[in-house]
């Protein structure tokens, strides 16, 4: 009898956005994301609001388009400006992530 298999990503065309996040002495994994909130808008809102304990890197995929790369210099970039435009205040694990990328 043949396994079942679950596809990693949705249907869509869209591009998939992963967080690697440190948890201490548990290790580092990329957060687990439910593929309809795995957009680049999402993740930037994410970080905000402090939902990452310790983010890394964040990766993007697109495998409709076959490409991979590491897109972590353009998020913190981009939580910047967002912060900026709200007058908010990155949480501290945001800030060391933004300053790691050279931002």
């Amino acid at each position: 009898m043949p396994r079942k298999t679950t596809a990693l990503v949705h249907r869509g065309a869209g591009t998939i956005y992963l967080v690697l996040d440190d948890f201490g002495d548990l290790g580092q994994a990329y957060r687990e994301t439910d593929p309809a909130a795995a957009d680049r808008q999402t993740v930037v809102a994410d970080l905000l609001s402090g939902e990452y304990r310790h983010p890394l890197r964040i990766v993007a995929f697109n495998t409709a388009e076959g490409w991979a790369r590491d897109v972590s210099a353009d998020i913190a970039g981009e939580v910047l400006a967002r912060a900026a435009e709200s007058y908010q205040e990155l949480p501290g694990p945001v800030r060391d992530f933004v300053d790691r990328t050279g931002r």
